[in-house]
């Protein structure tokens, strides 16, 4: 429960305008939603580490209550203007999950002052390709899209993401599952409106320059992950100099929504542990 008061609003960036939430006091930590998902994906952490930090969470251009406008735009434009408004400019802790954890690596290597700890939340380096199978669910899923059923479309994602590999429905937290399932629609319903042009975060890649990253980073996996984020994060606990890299059992590729007390604790840790002084 957030016991400390949080501030909503919007980010007017060109004509689109970005959801925020912020709360507590201290270090900046910043939260990026994977892409099946928006902010309320963080709801636990949210209010957790508002105790101790700053904490900041929004909505990506096209998800949540940040929707898609007309013209070109990328996620990482959004991200240096949110947080140029909101005069987040010392040194941040930032995480996320999937695409967010992509997003918030190509940041950590673009403005290396700006980020003092990453962490990666079953997610991998942008640019990365890997000889891993593919699900045949993604086809479906494409096919329920091109069939304009997006329910459908929310079930086998949901299949995917949540449930993971080895895990059915009924195995799950039924209403965590329905939130991410509620999340992943409103993410489809802005999707087919066909607004906007995306561009990627950089024009260089992250995925062959880890080495720069001389910054403490976590990696955290759920064990019911998908082959390829599994062997994203071996690939980043190899590159990376101060990694580490923890699997979280019983979960999937939102494991903060499987798992919330361990999540809580194991990024905890990791803060504490790579910065006693970061706790203000």
């Amino acid at each position: 429960m957030l016991t400390h008061p949080s501030t909503t609003g919007f980010v007017h960036i060109d004509h689109a305008k970005i959801y925020y939430e912020v709360a507590g006091k201290g270090t900046p930590f910043v939260m990026i939603h994977a892409g099946v998902a928006d902010s309320r994906q963080w709801n636990n952490e949210f209010a957790y580490f508002a105790q101790r930090y700053q904490v900041i969470r929004y909505d990506m251009r096209g998800y949540g209550k940040s929707e898609s406008v007309e013209g070109e735009f990328s996620h990482m434009s959004d991200l240096v203007s949110l947080l140029n408004s909101l005069e987040i400019l010392e040194p941040m802790v930032i995480m996320g999950c999937s695409m967010g954890g992509g997003l918030a690596m190509d940041f950590a290597l673009t403005y290396p002052s700006r980020v003092k700890a990453l962490i990666m939340v079953d997610s991998g380096p942008s640019g990365l390709d890997l000889d891993v199978p593919a699900l045949s669910k993604f086809a479906e899923a494409e096919n329920a899209f091109e069939l304009g059923d997006l329910n459908l479309v929310c079930e086998i994602e949901t299949q995917i993401w949540f449930d993971g590999m080895g895990r059915t429905p009924n195995q799950v937290n039924p209403t965590m599952r329905k939130l991410l399932f509620e999340m992943n629609l409103l993410a489809l319903s802005h999707e087919v409106k066909g607004l906007g042009k995306r561009l990627p975060n950089t024009e260089t890649p992250a995925f062959n320059r880890l080495e720069s990253l001389t910054i403490p980073v976590l990696i955290i996996v759920g064990s019911h992950d998908t082959p390829y984020s599994l062997a994203a994060a071996d690939y980043m606990k190899e590159k990376i100099q101060f990694v580490k890299k923890i699997i979280i059992e019983d979960a999937a590729h939102l494991p903060n929504m499987d798992q919330p007390q361990e999540f809580c604790s194991v990024v905890e840790n990791f803060l504490i542990q790579s910065n006693g002084s970061m706790k203000q």
